[in-house]
């Protein structure tokens, strides 16, 4: 089964487990989208030096404990706000529609809205708007904060495919 490009862009977010560089291998093997693949391949390469408790390390590090980056979209656009609330709130339920299980992370955490976008035709308007800018200050603040850290590859992924995705909303391009 071929994986959509945020699918594999998704593996790259997920907790490091004993088979997952064998996952992200298998995905960029498969990948068609050169500017990903080379960003993908360079993030495996790196992950890939590590053992898995030091990748383990570098997850939590990076992405949840005292991170050099927010992974949160909605708090990225809007901060701590009922904006960023109500964004959620209708994330949630536009993910729960598609069958998104969100693997209990917050609806607009960068991987459930990876996936989420592989799975939709017709993504959130919100979403559609923010993403590629949210993604840019995203990938400058990790870039600025730690630049050898293998996950600036994955956020170059990242900031590709939001750059790259067609827009549709409601089903119109």
């Amino acid at each position: 089964m071929t994986m959509k490009t945020t699918e594999v862009v998704a593996l790259g977010y997920r907790y490091p487990n004993p088979s997952a560089a064998a996952a992200l291998t298998a995905a960029i093997d498969g990948e068609t989208h050169a500017d990903v693949k080379r960003h993908m391949r360079r993030f495996l390469d790196e992950v890939g030096a590590l053992s898995l408790g030091e990748w383990e390390e570098l997850h939590t590090a990076t992405l949840d404990l005292n991170a050099p980056f927010v992974p949160y979209v909605g708090h990225v656009e809007w901060g701590d706000n009922y904006r960023r609330g109500e964004f959620m709130a209708d994330l949630k339920r536009s993910m729960e529609d598609v069958g998104i299980d969100l693997a209990g992370e917050l609806p607009d955490h960068i991987e459930p809205i990876l996936r989420y976008l592989a799975a939709t035709d017709a993504p959130l308007a919100d979403l559609v708007e923010v993403l590629p800018g949210t993604v840019t200050t995203m990938a400058h603040t990790l870039e600025s904060a730690a630049p050898k850290n293998p996950y600036c590859h994955l956020m170059a992924a990242t900031v590709v495919v939001a750059a790259n995705r067609p827009v549709t909303i409601g089903g119109r391009r």
